[in-house]
């Protein structure tokens, strides 16, 4: 007796679909599962040329009589490629990308979990050129105006398909002949994109893969949903993507526990302290912990802000520019404020770690260029404080020191902490060897520290 479509065995729907089905598992009545965010309507034209550009059954069919698998035609390998770089640019520059695994030779559908819009994307990065990657996409959602559906299909590799009143039939006319091409088509089995859990798969792709002799190769996509969070916006994250092998006799079901299985390896591996510290850093603790840092060392304190920035703007990126803006503002404030103690009271505040050599320097260049010495400081390796206790001692007006810092210190600081913020995002995938990062940054700022010392005495 054969089960029913949407639990049954590759056997059992291979006799369900092959020709016909019966009663309500007729296919224009199968949830395809890979149309995120639709509402009900017709497919519409897709951009000039056709969706399935040079996809052929007889190109396919002359592969499979030459005994190979079918390839997809070279302009569309080039198209893919051209995606592919361009999407693993972005993935770069926003948190990185991660694959394990690659497709089989020919076409295959590809099932995946749904948690963000970015999933598409980053499918297209991380699955092979030589499949040449083709998504099933809503068409009332992304094909709903002329823009939109241009985008889509140049970016996405997409192509329109109906969730109600179709949809099936969508899949098989248009995604058929692209399997049978060699093309990999990609379908989200949820239908929707999920809220922190993978929810039940539909039959769909199952049901497209058997009627069109093809594997399912199922994927698993991990960190999307924090870098494109649902109705939310873009923020750094790492991306890990896991590719199956092709499921000997699939069903929607089996399709699904293979899925979690791949994404229960993918899950990001993280370091203890990385996120203790990002938890301060992200708190109200840290930013006053960086602006208390940066302004006692525009007085005293012997330690650069840029240390405590090189540990927690890499820890948490995403507050790399506050702690940055921060420590900018509260270091020329601490300079500022020097500046008053030395220019109007005999106060003498302790100065570790600087020599007379500093202070006999730093008072020629203000004696000769006034406010505007402290530009030498970044270049120079003398602190700011021994700059800020010489205008002090000069009598600089406060007004113009203020601006010169700002120009100098502030500058300095902000370019410093972009930078580590940068490389906080940069490397998200090696986060684990964020204790191994904090042993190079002390011993790089200990040598560091000790030549410039040196240099100086």
């Amino acid at each position: 007796m054969t089960k029913d479509a949407p639990t049954g065995s590759l056997s059992t729907v291979r006799s369900a679909t092959g020709g016909g089905t019966e009663g309500d598992t007729r296919p224009e009545r199968l949830v395809t599962g890979g149309v995120p965010d639709v509402v009900a309507g017709g497919v519409p034209d897709v951009v000039p040329g056709g969706v399935l550009g040079d996809v052929t059954d007889e190109a396919a069919g002359a592969a499979v009589a030459a005994g190979r698998p079918a390839r997809p035609a070279f302009r569309l390998l080039v198209a893919a490629w051209l995606r592919r770089r361009f999407w693993r640019t972005v993935l770069f520059l926003t948190g990185g990308l991660t694959v394990k695994g690659k497709l089989p030779k020919g076409g295959c559908v590809v099932v995946a979990n749904h948690s963000s819009h970015a999933d598409t994307a980053v499918l297209l990065a991380a699955l092979g050129v030589a499949r040449a990657p083709r998504v099933a996409a809503a068409a009332d959602y992304w094909f709903r105006n002329r823009v939109r559906r241009l985008v889509c299909s140049v970016l996405a590799a997409a192509f329109p398909v109906r969730r109600h009143g179709g949809g099936y039939s969508d899949l098989q006319d248009i995604a058929g002949p692209m399997l049978r091409a060699g093309h990999a088509v990609v379908v989200f089995p949820e239908g929707t994109r999920g809220a922190g859990r993978v929810g039940t798969f539909r039959r769909g792709a199952v049901e497209l893969a058997v009627s069109n002799g093809v594997p399912v190769v199922p994927v698993a996509l991990s960190g999307t949903a924090e870098l494109l969070p649902k109705r939310g916006r873009l923020r750094p994250h790492a991306v890990r993507v896991r590719i199956g092998r092709p499921l000997a006799d699939p069903d929607a079901d089996t399709a699904r526990t293979a899925v979690l299985e791949l994404l229960a390896e993918c899950r990001p591996r993280d370091s203890r302290v990385r996120r203790r510290i990002a938890r301060l850093a992200m708190s109200w603790t840290g930013l006053g912990l960086v602006a208390a840092w940066s302004f006692t060392e525009a007085l005293s304190w012997p330690l650069l802000p840029e240390l405590a920035l090189a540990v927690l703007c890499v820890a948490a990126p995403r507050a790399g520019l506050r702690l940055t803006v921060s420590a900018a503002v509260a270091s020329v404030a601490g300079g500022l404020v020097a500046l008053a103690l030395y220019s109007g009271t005999s106060v003498e505040l302790p100065q570790p770690l600087t020599t007379t050599r500093m202070h006999t320097t730093a008072q020629n260049e203000i004696r000769s260029e006034g406010a505007r010495a402290v530009r030498h400081q970044p270049a120079s390796g003398i602190p700011y404080k021994v700059y800020a206790a010489e205008a002090g001692r000069a009598g600089v007006p406060a007004g113009e020191w203020v601006l010169r810092s700002t120009a100098a210190r502030g500058e300095r600081i902000v370019g410093v902490g972009l930078v580590l913020t940068l490389i906080g995002v940069l490397t998200q995938r090696w986060r684990r060897f964020f204790p191994q990062y904090l042993i190079f940054v002390g011993v790089a700022f200990v040598a560091l520290f000790t030549l410039v010392i040196g240099s100086w005495q």
